[in-house]
């Protein structure tokens, strides 16, 4: 269950730079999409502190940061036409590849 909440925690760690890129997009919604930012932030924050509880630190802090690291590159690549470069995505693979590692060893 704690690898759950580590990995949904990864998933709002998506949220907040997404809520910060949007408000900087539009006038209209901009303190709605910095409250996305925030709420995500929290949610990603609690579900963090969740999974530690059994996961050493050091290994959820990597899996945390390199999924919401990975998950914005690709959410740039496909909704803000952030470059797509082949080292761009053998970059962020090696650090896919990290987190099966923590996982698995």
């Amino acid at each position: 269950m704690n690898w759950i909440a580590l990995i949904a925690a990864g998933f709002f760690e998506i949220g907040w730079p997404l809520g910060l890129k949007m408000a900087q997009q539009t006038d209209n919604n901009k303190l709605s999409w910095i409250i996305v930012a925030i709420v995500s932030m929290s949610i990603s924050g609690l579900l963090l502190f969740y999974a530690q509880k059994s996961i050493p630190i050091g290994t959820a802090y990597a899996v945390w940061t390199g999924l919401g690291a990975v998950g914005t590159l690709l959410v740039g690549i496909f909704f803000f036409n952030d470059s797509a470069s082949t080292l761009r995505l053998l970059s962020a693979l090696l650090i896919v590849f990290g987190i099966i590692g923590l996982k698995v060893f």
